[in-house]
């Protein structure tokens, strides 16, 4: 893991979940190892929600699950850290790890990600599709979809990297 601050190329920024398919943090690392750049990760704690942006700190945050505590919080990102570091380590090419931080933002990730986009001048954002299933389905329904509103409402490219399962095994 590196300092919040990269120095050289700008990083690409890439949206992480816990139990995300790998193919999506696979993909970041691939490009960033390949355009010399550095990855920026994101995790956004929708159970929060932004009180205050300051682009100096990390975003000061409320929860909407006040039950939910930060022992939570930090398990999740410890979990995360481990994936990215795996992954970081395995995509660089030569034996040299990708160079990445991972960030906790709060609120709808869209906006979160669009944020965070604008504070570090990425040049890509990259995220994933949903999952399949009717959960997954019901979810983007009621909450949107973190791609398309990127496409729609800011001006960095957005890579979305389908979620894989081969054709055989698809039950849908």
């Amino acid at each position: 893991m590196t300092p919040e601050r990269f120095i050289g190329p700008p990083p690409l920024l890439v949206g992480v979940l816990p139990d995300q398919h790998p193919e999506v943090l696979t993909a970041a690392a691939v490009l960033a190892a390949k355009l010399s750049a550095p990855l920026l990760c994101a995790y956004v704690d929708e159970a929060s929600y932004l009180v205050e942006w300051d682009p100096g700190r990390s975003a000061h945050r409320l929860l909407l699950h006040p039950e939910k505590d930060d022992d939570d919080l930090r398990a999740v990102t410890t979990g995360l850290r481990a994936s990215i570091e795996r992954v970081a380590a395995n995509a660089g090419t030569g034996g040299v790890p990708v160079e990445w931080t991972l960030r906790t933002l709060a609120g709808d990730p869209g906006r979160a990600l669009a944020r965070l986009a604008a504070e570090n001048n990425v040049p890509m954002i990259i995220v994933g599709t949903s999952e399949r299933g009717l959960s997954h389905r019901l979810s983007e329904l009621l909450n949107g979809s973190v791609g398309l509103w990127l496409t729609h409402h800011q001006s960095r490219p957005v890579l979305v990297v389908p979620y894989r399962v081969p054709a055989h095994q698809d039950s849908e």
